[in-house]
């Protein structure tokens, strides 16, 4: 059975169930598989004709099986998976836009959320016990984590947001559900948001509350995030070919999803790990040197304004080296297999404008910030290698749910999809708090 430790090595073993249902380590780590399994590519090839729910089921199998009856695992996949995933051809041979944005929330955070709430139910039905979800959220998080919780037996969920920093429409997703969802407005950064949550873990005075997380600090939300990776591949390789994968990155979930698809067996030459003006991780590679950004840079990718990526540290010890939760490297991994396997490119405001405008110019093609900073990302490392691969740029938010730039940028009003319809005539409920972690545990101990 594969186990769990932190990656801050100061706790014990722990079964999936577990790391799941905790979220983090005692001691502040992030929980990682003392042992990853592999996929054959003959397995991989005969992915091609199954439909999505039906790879996140081979997929996410081959670390569930000892803890999840199959049967069970496949109803999960197929509930949490019921919508498109296209993968539209741009131009040339090889180049492919993955959208992941067809979900129920119009972001690619459906689906972890989807089937991580799913996960949990099962566990959490089976020894009738309750939980109280805290998440962090730069922007999209939310809204799915809300949407997939909303109404769940057994958890309630509070969702924490910058305020100033998320689109009316995301904050929209997270502030007029209600029932057992909780919305919190922060007057900070992202950064703020993550810290508090992160502290509440590892605080004792708040045991009672039996806390979990939701963000992609939970392996059980990054476990699912490998399955796209696989699916992009299984229907577009030829034969043993590599691909080149760019992920717009933030907190590093997505990329931290792909090399874990990449240490299953899956082809991967190259991730680009495309990040907005928080350049602290294309620095990192260039010098050797990590420095969190204090504060995190308002871009208007607003779901990457990340200054330290949580997922760092299971970058981190994946290739090797140790990194504590406060960004501090305790053992240097080995950079020459990070620079390897990951190219890092930082995309300012003013190209993520530009290159939005380029392809919609060249391609009728909408992308959003964060689609367009992956594009660029994926733009800037093929022309250093001057050479046709098969490449996948990644997709991660529905255009319509950042119109005010999208309408300044190329003059157009993205049409709605019909999971954001009606959101505008919603009524909103929030409550408003510092940045300073008393207020937060007043603010949970009043309310729980």
């Amino acid at each position: 059975m594969i186990k769990y430790y932190s990656t801050n090595r100061n706790s014990e073993l722990v079964s999936f169930k577990e790391a799941l249902l905790n979220g983090q380590a005692p001691d502040k780590g992030l929980y990682m598989p003392n042992y990853i399994p592999e996929i054959s590519l003959p397995e991989i090839r005969l992915m091609k004709d199954m439909p999505y729910w039906e790879v996140a089921f081979n997929v996410t199998n081959k670390f569930l099986k000892e803890d999840i009856p199959e049967n069970e695992l496949k109803r999960i996949t197929k509930e949490a998976y019921n919508y498109d995933i296209p993968l539209e051809k741009v131009h040339k041979k090889f180049y492919y836009l993955m959208r992941l944005d067809q979900g129920p929330t119009a972001s690619f955070k459906d689906f972890a959320a989807r089937m991580m709430a799913r996960l949990m139910k099962y566990f959490l039905k089976k020894e009738n016990k309750n939980l109280l979800i805290l998440v962090a959220t730069s922007g999209d998080t939310g809204g799915a984590i809300a949407n997939a919780f909303y109404d769940l037996e057994n958890l309630r969920v509070v969702v924490l947001f910058p305020l100033k920093e998320v689109s009316e429409r995301q904050r929209k997703q997270m502030t007029t559900l209600g029932e057992n969802i909780t919305a919190v407005a922060v007057n900070g950064k992202f950064d703020d948001c993550q810290t508090m949550v992160k502290q509440a873990f590892a605080d004792p005075e708040l045991d009672y509350l039996d806390l979990s997380s939701a963000n992609s600090i939970n392996f059980g939300r990054l476990l699912p995030q490998t399955v796209y990776y696989f699916y992009a591949y299984s229907k577009l390789a030829r034969g043993t070919e590599e691909i080149i994968f760019s992920v717009p990155s933030g907190n590093f979930g997505n990329l931290m999803g792909g090399l874990i698809a990449k240490k299953m067996g899956l082809p991967v030459y190259k991730f680009i790990a495309a990040v907005n003006e928080n350049d602290e991780f294309p620095r990192f590679l260039e010098t050797g040197k990590y420095q969190p950004i204090k504060p995190s840079r308002n871009c208007i990718s607003n779901a990457m304004n990340v200054g330290h990526p949580s997922n760092l540290a299971r970058v981190i010890d994946l290739y090797g080296g140790q990194m504590d939760e406060k960004g501090e490297i305790q053992k240097i991994p080995d950079l020459d297999s990070i620079k390897k396997d990951i190219f890092s490119a930082s995309i300012s405001d003013n190209e993520t404008r530009a290159i939005m405008k380029d392809v919609y110019q060249k391609h009728r093609i909408i992308l959003e910030p964060h689609g367009a900073v992956s594009w660029a990302g994926l733009e800037r490392f093929l022309s250093q290698i001057k050479t046709s691969s098969l490449s996948v740029s990644l997709e991660t938010a529905h255009p319509a749910k950042f119109p005010e730039e999208i309408k300044k940028i190329l003059g157009i009003e993205p049409e709605l999809p019909e999971s954001l319809k009606g959101l505008e005539k919603k009524k909103e409920r929030f409550k408003n708090i510092s940045s300073n972690y008393k207020d937060f545990i007043q603010f949970l101990k009043d309310k729980f």
